[in-house]
């Protein structure tokens, strides 16, 4: 089986794991979605977001933990014998995650549980302030794994600096007492490595979000440095690096710009289209696979995920209301006009005259209705409500989308961004 590298794939992630060989990849960092809230969840506004999101959550914990396990069966299964898994979690189902990846990875290849220590705006007067999460590090093989400690040590702290003294040997040594009643006479003294202080476990890394020249507007966006450390750790350069909940793609241009290959999944076509601007912006040839592509393809979507990937194919704006959306399902991206979708053939007049009454109570004169065809009526329905009232109704086909010399499709392409 192939593996073609510098890649993101548009899917569900359980399938386009099952796509990849055994044992290729060095790395894996995994974000999944948390086990928190529904809303907070839906980050991008597409169906298939949404769709995802109902999928994790009926059932509750277990039906959770379930789609979950599954996809980590699929991440050990790609994982070298040299390689890592780093999953991230918080405290809704850390204690559920970790007894999967006991059971899957096995107790002995267990390396470190990675407290993530950061500051955070906000407060309770009920309980204690969440300012950490956690990071499991698992290998397909303990004594094999790749573990670079030189490459992540930290700096020593003044104090140690300053008390450092030169050895026989031309190298500094700080000095440790040795008990309670040390004495001079009873020191340590421990080489300075130029390279800094090992590290612990415990990493506090300033503040939850990421500094503000990375933001793209991603709520859950984690800094680069976090990235950074973790793939220094546990991959060389060359080595491929997976991230199959892939978001706003930080791992991929982290991993990147740290030589290395990558890999990102994301079930959002949005997030992926958004991922493939970002890695161009840093200078990496970008190939996105199995975004919808075709009139076939598009037909067999799902209502949520057609809207979702109209919307943002026009780079327009999504309704928030998913339900309830008073016949509009977008906004066009220049003067925030409305956007109706309609996964159906034929549209007829009826349709017309319905969006016609939605773009009147919106206070606009002009809206976008998209469709794979429309019926004579809807013509001269159209043709009427601008003529006798005024409002300009396009009705534009979606084959145009996959037409316009922009917006052809991209598999097996380079992206176009």
């Amino acid at each position: 089986m192939e593996l073609t590298t510098n890649t993101i794939h548009c899917g569900d992630n359980l399938e386009e794991l099952s796509k990849l060989p055994d044992n290729s990849i060095d790395l894996i960092y995994a974000d999944p979605p948390f086990f928190s809230n529904k809303h907070y969840e839906i980050i991008w506004n597409d169906g298939a977001e949404l769709r995802a999101f109902e999928d994790r959550w009926q059932g509750g914990i277990n039906n959770y933990v379930k789609w979950m396990r599954q996809r980590l069966f699929e991440c050990h299964r790609v994982l070298k014998d040299t390689g890592s898994m780093y999953l991230h979690c918080d405290w809704h189902a850390n204690a559920h995650l970790r007894i999967q990846m006991d059971n899957i990875f096995g107790v002995n290849n267990y390396a470190d549980e990675i407290i993530w220590s950061y500051s955070k705006v906000g407060g309770t007067t009920k309980k204690l302030l969440k300012w950490h999460e956690t990071i499991y590090r698992y290998t397909k093989n303990y004594k094999q794994s790749i573990f670079n400690v030189d490459a992540i040590r930290i700096p020593y702290s003044k104090a140690t600096l300053k008390g450092a003294t030169k050895g026989e040997d031309g190298k500094l040594y700080y000095h440790r007492g040795l008990g309670k009643d040390a004495s001079v006479k009873r020191l340590k003294s421990t080489p300075i490595n130029p390279a800094g202080r090992l590290l612990g476990d415990v990493w506090h890394m300033g503040d939850y979000a990421a500094p503000k020249g990375e933001r793209i507007g991603y709520p859950t966006q984690k800094p680069e440095a976090l990235l950074k450390r973790i793939i220094e750790a546990s991959s060389n350069k060359g080595n491929i690096v997976l991230d199959p909940f892939c978001g706003c793609g930080t791992t991929i241009s982290v991993a990147h710009q740290l030589g290395r290959k990558w890999i990102g999944i994301d079930v959002s076509p949005t997030a992926c289209r958004m991922m493939g601007r970002r890695l161009s912006k840093i200078g990496a040839e970008v190939n996105i696979v199995n975004m919808p592509e075709t009139i076939e393809h598009l037909k067999a979507l799902a209502p949520f995920n057609f809207q979702g990937w109209v919307v943002d194919k026009i780079n327009g704006t999504h309704n928030n209301k998913k339900s309830g959306d008073m016949g509009i399902d977008g906004w066009t991206i220049l003067k925030h006009e409305p956007i109706q979708v309609k996964q159906s053939e034929n549209v007829g007049r009826n349709f017309i005259d319905n969006f016609e009454t939605a773009i009147r109570r919106a206070s606009h004169t002009y809206g976008e209705i998209y469709a794979f065809s429309f019926a004579k009526g809807a013509y001269e329905e159209a043709a009427r409500a601008e003529l006798k009232d005024g409002i300009t109704i396009k009705l534009i086909n979606i084959s145009e989308l996959l037409t316009d010399s922009e917006m052809k499709p991209i598999e097996k392409q380079r992206i176009l961004v």
